[in-house]
């Protein structure tokens, strides 16, 4: 087992919470590793999900010792049970972890999602700083869900995680009677990853409506398996284009269903690989961290581009190149003369970390994301020493 930088006694020590996380991350194995006298109600199991769809109440009945932390799992599977966790909590003060794949039926279907008195973690596949030292390549291919990263035939397990996990999951939470067209939207987003969404275009591309587009994007983010980089609209010399980008949750499962090859050095599949490997570190960070920050991207009408913005604090441009050039910097110094962000930097394949004359902060891969998860940050300083 990987060691996985979400602590859940430490985040549960005070308060009950929701664990989140698309299926196979390890959110079954996190919990029996380190919650190991946790009671585990398990909504999968066909009596105990039958007695409590019954009558919810029923929950305290299974509820051995009010001392105890009790897990949840699945608890999308059931939403009406939250009134009841809810009671329990307010009245007998009872700690729960409630785990999920996702939280559409809850945010979307009007459950009661506890009023404040629990706090919502969530669970990714593998970061950097959980597989110590990383195979980009490795990484750029298989993704990082625990059991596909190691595999020695991680074809064949994606294609069984994405028509066994993904689509089957993702197609009973679409509510549609046209599931073929959802599928097709799956693949054809997995195509369009990291690039600039129009709904229209798309949507023509796929011959349904616009609002369907919309649609199956909220399902996509409410299911974690994806989420949008929104742009970047605060300039005011330049005028920014505000179409957001949407990025699927994990490299090998859009891989899959890109229908891409391996990922090989120096290719454009690499490129566009690495700088989704370095905005899904940042976006794990910013959860795991708990910063909530802000996260966007700019590119201006006269086609200026900054790759990932994190709050005002820093802008990164990401370049799978070994050499950064001035042309490397164009975005990031016409972003500078609005005078919004306080740092800049780039994250490349070159060798050794260096600042150029004007103060932008050139990292090497591996050295920026050492910094990101060993925390050396200073909020709302970015990369500020302490």
């Amino acid at each position: 087992m990987y060691p996985r930088l979400v602590n859940l006694p430490i985040l549960l020590e005070k308060k009950s919470h929701f664990l989140f996380g698309p299926r196979a991350t390890g959110k079954t194995t996190l919990i029996e590793k380190t919650l190991p006298d946790a009671q585990v109600v398990d909504l999968l199991h066909a009596q105990t999900f039958s007695r409590l769809v019954r009558n919810p109440s029923v929950l305290e009945e299974l509820i051995t010792d009010t001392k105890k932390l009790v897990v949840i799992d699945e608890v999308q599977k059931l939403p009406s049970i939250l009134d009841e966790v809810h009671r329990l909590i307010q009245k007998k003060k009872i700690r729960f972890l409630l785990t999920g794949s996702s939280a559409r039926k809850l945010r979307h279907g009007g459950a009661n999602l506890l009023a404040g008195r629990a706090r919502e973690a969530r669970l990714f596949p593998l970061v950097s700083a959980e597989l110590g030292e990383i195979d980009l390549l490795r990484i750029l291919s298989n993704g990082g869900l625990p059991d596909i990263y190691d595999s020695d035939l991680p074809d064949e397990d994606l294609a069984a995680y994405v028509d066994t996990y993904l689509r089957e999951e993702i197609k009973a939470e679409a509510v549609t009677r046209n599931v073929s067209a959802f599928v097709e939207f799956l693949d054809a987003l997995a195509l369009s990853n990291g690039q600039e969404l129009n709904f229209e275009s798309f949507a023509s591309d796929l011959q349904v409506s616009s609002g369907t587009v919309k649609n199956y994007l909220q399902i996509i983010e409410d299911t974690l398996v994806g989420f949008q980089l929104p742009g970047f609209t605060k300039t005011k010399k330049r005028k920014a284009i505000s179409r957001a980008k949407y990025f699927l949750f994990d490299l090998g499962v859009r891989r899959h269903l890109a229908r891409e090859s391996t990922i090989q050095m120096g290719s454009k599949s690499f490129g566009d690989a690495f700088e989704h490997f370095i905005i899904l570190e940042v976006y794990a960070w910013n959860w795991y961290g708990r910063h909530f920050l802000p996260l966007s991207y700019w590119r201006s009408t006269s086609q200026y581009e900054v790759d990932l913005i994190i709050g005002d604090t820093a802008a990164i441009e990401i370049k799978a190149t070994k050499q950064v050039q001035d042309r490397h910097l164009k975005g990031l110094r016409a972003l500078r003369e609005e005078g919004i962000v306080k740092k800049f930097f780039v994250v490349s394949q070159d060798p050794d970390k260096r600042v150029t004359s004007d103060g932008i902060e050139i990292y090497p891969w591996r050295y920026f994301l050492e910094e990101l998860w060993n925390k050396r940050v200073s909020m709302p300083g970015f990369f500020l020493k302490k």
